[in-house]
C-alpha cells in the first residue's frame, strides 16, 4: 500500500495484498483509460425472487423497529435494551449473511445492504450492532476462510445471536501492522498458542462471545530475509485470560458496545487459527474489502432520511413571504442533495449487484463507494442541519417536549461522522485505491525499480514494458470519445458518458505520467494521488447514475425524473473533476506542507495564546 510508513510496514502490507485480479473490475479498467460499460450496463436489476425475499424480511424488520426500537432513548441511555437484541436475534438479523445450511438466512449482498440502508435511516447504533457482527465480525472471515469444521462449530451459534467482533486495532497501531504488539507464542507441546496483548476500539468487543483476534506469531525466513507473521485466531470469551478492560464512549453511536480487550496468556488451540499462520493481515484486508460495502449502504439510508426531512421543512417553513424552498439559497441545496442521494443509491446497488454476480472484482468499487458515499453523506447531513436551522441543532427529545416534529438531525450528525473514519479513514482509502489503481503499472515496472534485480532481467522487463506501453499509451490520446459513442444512453445522458470516457483517458495518462515522473517517490505525493482518486470516484458515480437512470426510464418511459437527477449530478461532478485536474498543476501543497512542519516545530505557538 502507498504511504509514508516504514519500509518494513510497507513490505508487510504489500505481501498481504490480493496480488491477482481473478475477475475484471470496472474501476480498475477506468483508471487504465478503458471504459468497460459492458460491466455496468444495462444496470443490474435484482432478481424478482430475491427481491421478494428482501421485501418480506424488510417488512418484518421495519415493523419490529417501529414498535420496539426507540433510537433517541438508545442515544440518551447509551444502551440497546436486551429485549431489542433478543428480538433482532429471533428475526434472524445476526445471521443475515450466513448460509441457510449453517442456520442463517443466506441473504444476497443486495438484500443485506437493503437491510443496512433501512437501519441506517433509523438508528445508527442498531446498524452498527448488526453490521459490525456480520460485515467485519466473525461470520465474514469464517465464511471466506474457515475450515468446514470451524464453520460448523461457530456459524450456527453466530446465526442464532451469539455476538462476534473483530480485533485488529491497538493503541499504537492503526494502519501500520508492523508495530502490532499483541503476540501469540506456540506452547511447548505445539498444540496451542498463548495470546498476550491489548486491542482498542473493538466494536461489539465488550459483549462479544467470539472474537477474531490478530496477533504476531514467530517470524519466518523467506529467501534469507526475516518476515513478520500476523495470524488470525478465533478466541472465545470463556477462555481464561480474556478481559474487557474498558467500554469506550464516543461523540455519536452512543448505544454501541466498543471497547478495550486484554488478553493475558489466553490459551488458544492451534485448531482456532483462521486461514493459516501468517495470513492474518491478508484475511483482514480481504474481509474489509468484502464487508466495506455495508458502510455506503448505511450512508444511503441516512442520506434519504436527511433528504426527506429537508424536503418537508423546505415546503413547510415560510420566511420572507413564502416557503424557504422557493428561495434559491435553500432550493439549490435541496436539489443538489437529491441528485447526490440518487448517485449514492446508484453506486451502492450497482456494487451490491456486482458482489452477487461473483464475476467482477469489486475491491475498488467497494472502496470508492465507501469513500464517496461517506463523504457525500456527511455533506448532506451538514446541509440538512443548516436547512433546519436551530431545529437541526436541537435534540429530538427537546423538540418533542415542546410539541415540534422530533427530527433527529442532531443525533444523525453525531452518528454520521464516524463513517469517514471506520474501516479505513478517507486518507487511507485514497492511498489504498491509488495503490490498487496503480497495480497494473507496478506489475509491469516492479523489476525495473528493484535494485536487487540483475541487469539482464531488467533489460528483458524493459523490453516487455516498452512493447505494452507502445500499444497502450497512444490509445489514451487517440481514442474516439465523441458522437455517436454512448448514444444508447439517450440525448440527456450520452454527453455525460462521453465526458466520462474522455476523462478516463486523461486520468490514465495523468496517473502514468505521475508514476514515470515520481517513481518510488510517488508514495509521498498523497495530495496528488488523492485528487486522482477523487476524479475516479466521480467518474464511477457518474457512470452508475447514468446507468441507473437509463434503466428506470426504460421501465417507465413517461417518468423523466431519474434523468433529471442523473443530469444534475453529472453536471456537478464534471465541475469537481475539472477542479481536481486543475489543482494537479496549480496548488499550494508544498507551501502547506512546509508551513505544517513549522507548526509542528513550534514556530507558531504564539498563535495559540489567549486560550485556556
Amino acid at each position: 500500500m502507498l504511504g509514508t510508513g516504514s519500509p518494513e510496514a510497507l513490505e508487510v502490507t504489500e505481501a498481504a495484498r490480493e496480488s491477482e485480479w481473478r475477475y475484471p473490475s470496472f474501476v480498475a479498467e477506468l483508471f487504465m483509460g478503458r471504459l468497460r460499460t459492458d460491466l455496468v450496463f444495462p444496470y443490474p436489476d435484482q432478481d424478482e425472487a430475491d427481491r421478494r425475499i428482501g421485501d418480506e424480511f424488510i417488512a418484518r424488520l421495519g415493523a419490529f423497529l417501529k414498535a420496539d426500537v426507540d433510537p433517541d432513548e438508545i442515544d440518551r441511555t447509551g444502551e440497546v435494551p436486551a429485549s431489542v437484541i433478543q428480538g433482532l436475534a429471533r428475526l434472524g438479523c445476526f445471521g443475515m449473511k450466513i448460509p441457510q445450511g449453517y442456520g442463517g438466512l443466506g441473504l444476497s449482498q443486495t438484500n443485506y445492504n437493503r437491510v443496512i440502508s433501512l437501519l441506517g435511516s433509523y438508528c445508527g447504533s442498531t446498524t452498527v450492532w448488526l453490521s459490525a457482527h456480520q460485515s467485519i465480525g466473525a461470520p465474514q472471515p469464517l465464511m471466506l476462510f474457515g475450515t468446514e469444521e470451524q464453520k460448523r462449530q461457530y456459524l450456527p451459534r453466530l446465526a442464532q445471536g451469539t455476538i462476534s467482533a473483530f480485533a485488529l486495532t491497538e493503541a499504537g497501531v492503526g494502519s501500520d501492522p508492523a508495530n502490532m504488539l499483541t503476540t501469540a507464542r506456540p506452547t511447548e507441546d505445539g498444540e496451542a498458542y498463548l495470546l498476550n496483548g491489548e486491542k482498542l476500539w473493538c466494536t461489539n468487543g465488550p459483549v462479544a462471545e467470539i472474537v477474531v483476534v490478530m496477533a504476531r506469531t514467530p517470524s519466518v525466513t523467506i529467501h534469507g530475509k526475516e518476515r513478520q507473521q500476523i495470524t488470525a485466531f478465533i478466541v472465545e470469551r470463556s477462555m481464561p485470560g480474556f478481559e474487557v478492560v474498558h467500554r469506550c464512549d464516543f461523540m455519536g453511536l452512543k448505544g454501541i458496545q466498543n471497547g478495550v480487550l486484554r488478553f493475558t496468556n489466553v490459551r488458544v488451540p492451534k485448531a482456532n487459527i483462521l486461514f493459516g499462520p501468517g495470513l492474518g493481515l491478508k484475511l483482514a484486508l480481504v474481509t474489509l474489502n468484502a464487508g466495506r460495502i455495508a458502510i455506503p449502504a448505511a450512508c444511503v439510508g441516512t442520506a434519504k432520511r436527511c433528504l426527506q426531512i429537508s424536503r418537508r421543512w423546505a415546503k413547510e417553513r415560510k420566511q420572507w413571504g413564502g416557503p424557504i424552498g422557493k428561495h434559491e439559497a435553500v432550493a439549490t441545496k435541496v436539489g443538489e442533495m437529491a441528485a447526490t442521494t440518487f448517485a449514492m443509491d446508484a453506486m451502492v446497488w450497482l456494487a451490491s449487484a456486482l458482489v452477487d454476480r461473483k464475476t467482477v472484482d469489486i475491491r475498488l468499487e467497494a472502496a470508492l463507494a465507501k469513500l464517496v458515499c461517506s463523504e457525500a453523506c456527511w455533506r448532506l447531513v451538514d446541509e440538512s442541519v443548516q436547512i433546519r436551522g436551530g431545529r437541526g441543532y436541537e435534540t429530538a427529545t427537546s423538540l418533542r417536549a415542546r410539541g415540534e416534529a422530533p427530527d433527529p438531525l442532531e443525533r444523525i450528525m453525531r452518528d454520521a461522522r464516524i463513517n469517514l473514519i471506520i474501516e479505513g479513514t478517507s486518507q487511507i482509502m485514497r492511498l489504498f485505491i491509488a495503490r490498487e489503481a496503480l497495480d497494473t503499472h507496478m506489475r509491469r515496472v516492479s523489476v525495473l525499480l528493484d535494485p536487487a534485480q540483475a541487469p539482464l532481467k531488467k533489460a528483458g522487463a524493459a523490453m516487455v514494458a516498452f512493447c505494452r506501453y507502445a500499444a497502450w499509451y497512444p490509445k489514451q490520446w487517440l481514442s474516439w470519445g465523441w458522437w455517436p459513442v454512448h448514444e444508447r444512453f439517450g440525448p440527456r445522458l450520452a454527453g455525460h458518458m462521453r465526458f466520462v470516457e474522455r476523462a478516463s483517458h486523461l486520468l490514465a495518462r495523468t496517473l502514468f505520467h505521475s508514476a514515470v515522473r515520481h517513481q518510488t517517490r510517488l508514495a509521498y505525493r498523497q495530495q496528488l494521488l488523492g485528487r486522482l482518486v477523487d476524479v475516479g470516484g466521480d467518474l464511477f458515480a457518474m457512470t452508475a447514475a447514468c446507468s441507473k437512470a437509463h434503466a428506470l426510464v426504460q421501465l417507465q418511459p413517461s417518468e423523466e425524473s431519474p434523468l433529471e437527477l442523473a443530469d444534475l449530478f453529472c453536471r456537478l461532478a464534471t465541475r469537481r473533476v475539472h477542479a481536481a485536474l486543475r489543482a494537479l498543476r496549480h496548488n499550494d501543497d508544498r507551501r502547506s506542507y512546509r508551513t505544517a512542519q513549522d507548526v509542528l516545530a513550534g514556530r507558531f505557538e504564539w498563535l495559540e495564546k489567549g486560550i485556556l
